[in-house]
């Protein structure tokens, strides 16, 4: 009877990894560009992400009874949440350069600027 009211496990858990990923994913960017607004350097982003990547394992770990202390894990982790905070981080410090220095700067792309002639 339980069948007829509830979705069986597995569809409920991939919806569930899915949220997980989005919520991971959203804030590498936003620890990125928090990064780029506080005029920090590009070091501030791998420290946030390399903590982004201790939550992450904590969720997969408390969520889906995966492994918590695994390297291989974690470091799939870090490097794919360092392409979105990467990502955040050049596309907020470019705006700024361009916008708070626009006689300097032009922007060349979404992530690089360069000086104008």
């Amino acid at each position: 009877m339980q069948g007829l009211f509830f979705e069986s496990d597995t569809g409920v858990r991939y919806l569930l990894r899915f949220f997980v990923l989005i919520i991971g994913f959203w804030t590498a960017w936003r620890a990125g560009k928090a990064a780029a607004e506080g005029w920090n350097n590009y070091l501030t982003v791998i420290v946030y992400t390399l903590l982004l990547g201790v939550v992450m394992r904590f969720l997969h770990f408390a969520l889906f009874q995966g492994p918590f202390i695994s390297a291989f894990y974690y470091v799939l982790d870090v490097v794919i949440l360092l392409v979105f905070s990467s990502a955040g981080y050049r596309i907020r410090r470019t705006r700024q350069m361009v916008q708070n220095y626009y006689w300097l700067y032009e922007p060349t792309s979404a992530f690089s600027f360069k000086k104008k002639d």
